[in-house]
């Protein structure tokens, strides 16, 4: 049998959960076997400016910087491919700022 690797990824947790605990739903109500969701390493965006466009800063050598960062949480979820629960899986609503990426393997 078929297995699908779901990986989905995006900034906001509480998403992202709510998303994995929907696939793992429709996994249960098909009866079919899954596992995760895994959580993988978070990949962490740092962005450091300086303040001023001269580069001064505040004075006394001490340049002053604002500092960004993002945070990309991934979580992978494994189900057995069974062909009714993969198009329910594809039919779950999935918000603006999360990417799904779907691979069939076996």
């Amino acid at each position: 049998m078929q297995a699908a690797k779901i990986k989905l990824s995006g900034k906001n947790v509480k998403e992202l959960d709510a998303i994995c605990n929907e696939i793992r739903d429709v996994a249960k109500k098909f009866g079919v076997n899954y596992r995760g969701p895994i959580p993988l390493p978070t990949k962490t965006l740092k962005v450091v400016t300086l303040k001023t466009p001269c580069g001064d800063g505040t004075g006394h050598g001490n340049a002053t910087y604002d500092k960004w960062e993002m945070r990309i949480h991934k979580r992978l979820i494994e189900v057995q491919a069974d062909d009714r629960a993969l198009r329910q899986i594809m039919r779950v609503n999935i918000p603006q700022g999360l990417h799904v990426e779907i691979k069939l393997t076996g």
